[in-house]
């Protein structure tokens, strides 16, 4: 296990876990805490990696920046601007890993909690979660990737909503509206994650990579230039090892055996 400060970072196989651990600050986030979850990220930025659990200790999965650090700061535009570049280079990484991510909301997700909560590649949420933005509430305005990823989670209309008057979702509305892949009991949280954390490792990581790089180009790509990178990706998966493997195997009728 590697130590931090404000977070716990496990490695088992192919799986890393990463805790967010200030459960007496509603895992609010300051400047050590989005400097260890990048740091973090990067960690787990290895072929070692297949898949990462990003969770919250305690009642909260993360309440957003803490204001009360932000408030104690010389220069609060400076230490907010610095616990925004660290929060966005550590959700760039865990975007354009090859691992699998998988967030399991615990409970609240409010202001940069939320953004993260839905970068998930699969987002778990237990029964008693909650999700709200809250920026505006306190005179700020979204970080954490939320005016990216909503709009092409929920559209634009429902993205303003939830931004300008701070809607809170439980964690079945947020299914609903396509944010969360999963309700599960609060109590079978932990669990579920694990289950399907291990159901994503016997996966193939070149493959689990090539789709999150096809989905994070498609918006901002042509028809024809999608098409061309889809028809690029495929080739080079079908002559690596596992593209080699996972033929073999269909063929063969065997379970693939994926590195």
């Amino acid at each position: 296990m590697t130590e931090y400060e404000t977070l716990t970072f496990e490695q088992t196989g192919a799986i890393a876990r990463i805790t967010l651990n200030r459960p007496d600050a509603a895992n609010g986030m300051n400047g050590t805490m989005t400097r260890e979850l990048a740091a973090a990220a990067k960690q787990c930025d290895t072929a070692a990696t297949k898949v990462v659990v990003l969770t919250g200790s305690g009642r909260f999965f993360c309440a957003g920046g803490d204001l009360k650090d932000f408030a104690s700061a010389p220069d609060r535009g400076a230490q907010i601007k610095g616990v925004a570049d660290d929060l966005h280079r550590a959700i760039s990484t865990f975007a354009r890993m090859n691992a699998v991510v998988i967030t399991a909301v615990n409970g609240t997700a409010a202001g940069a909690g939320f953004s993260l909560a839905v970068t998930g590649d699969l987002v778990l949420a237990a029964e008693s979660a909650s999700f709200t933005m809250a920026y505006t509430r306190v005179g700020l305005s979204p970080d954490g990737s939320a005016s990216y990823y909503l709009p092409r989670l929920i559209g634009i209309t429902k993205t303003k909503e939830l931004m300008l008057t701070n809607r809170t979702l439980t964690a079945q509305e947020a299914s609903q509206w396509g944010l969360v892949t999963e309700v599960v009991p609060d109590a079978e949280l932990a669990d579920r994650a694990s289950k399907l954390a291990d159901q994503m490792a016997a996966t193939s990581a070149g493959s689990n990579g090539g789709v999150k790089q096809l989905l994070l180009t498609t918006f901002g790509n042509g028809l024809e230039e999608q098409m061309e990178l889809e028809g690029r990706l495929i080739a080079a998966r079908a002559v690596s090892n596992d593209g080699r493997e996972g033929v073999d195997a269909f063929l063969a009728k065997r379970k693939a055996e994926f590195a």
